[in-house]
């Protein structure tokens, strides 16, 4: 515990599910956490109350990364607030999962200007302000790596640009001390993808251990990965699917 004393980290998306679990194990494990939010206000802010309840810095500010300024922004009143920063956690994203020839321009302008341009703008900006040790934390999917059936195509394809960018950042920021790695969740328990919804019992049935994963087991990847102990994996892909790719 406390691996991450005196870092300061920040995590879109970070007003539930994977994101707000994430923000409370960085917390937990030492860090101060500013998380962003794009409707959820309420959320996000008890995300920040329990984070100071840990004694730990917590900030929630706004952010539609869909909004190109929104990434730099958010990466600048994160680093002023906590006072610098060293882990970013790519968390964001939408999903609009349809039939290929219902999808429309609209779609796909707002699944990739969120889930592709977001993540490298925010990359991008944190990047600047990150010195040696510092982590570029990026959450795809497993359906970057497996796509189970029809209705992903334009989902898959954002999370699989993931793959390239996480890729390029690791060698781009290597020689400052800079890693970048991505994580894939499968099927994990969250109020987008609730363990007892109706597509679950089909869900658990692709993976190996015939389960869903929990918001807490991602998180606990994303602590090891922004940890000394991960500092020499970078540029990698690790899956938190329970065999859902095997």
């Amino acid at each position: 515990m406390n691996s991450l004393n005196g870092r300061k980290a920040l995590v879109t998306g970070g007003s539930r599910g994977i994101g707000a679990a994430t923000a409370l194990r960085l917390a937990q494990e030492g860090a101060d956490v500013a998380v962003t939010y794009t409707r959820g206000e309420d959320a996000a802010r008890e995300v920040v109350a329990k984070i100071e309840a840990m004694g730990r810095r917590g900030l929630a500010l706004r952010a539609d990364l869909a909004d190109p300024a929104a990434a730099g922004a958010s990466v600048a009143g994160a680093a002023e607030a906590l006072g610098g920063l060293d882990i970013l956690v790519n968390n964001a994203g939408v999903g609009v999962l349809a039939p290929l020839d219902e999808l429309t321009a609209a779609d796909v302008d707002r699944v990739l200007s969120v889930n592709v341009r977001g993540a490298f703008l925010t990359a991008q900006a944190a990047a600047a302000r990150m010195e040696r040790g510092g982590r570029i934390i990026t959450i795809g999917s497993c359906i970057a790596q497996r796509v189970p059936g029809p209705g992903g195509t334009l989902y898959a394809l954002s999370k699989s640009a993931l793959i390239g960018l996480t890729k390029a950042l690791a060698r781009e920021l290597g020689e400052r001390g800079i890693n970048a790695t991505l994580i894939h969740p499968g099927p994990i328990d969250t109020d987008m993808n609730p363990g007892d919804g109706p597509t679950a019992a089909g869900q658990s049935a692709m993976t190996a251990l015939g389960r869903y994963g929990s918001a807490g087991e991602v998180a606990s990847m994303v602590a090891y990965l922004a940890s000394e102990d991960a500092a020499y994996v970078t540029g990698a892909e690790l899956a938190v699917d329970g065999g859902f790719a095997a």
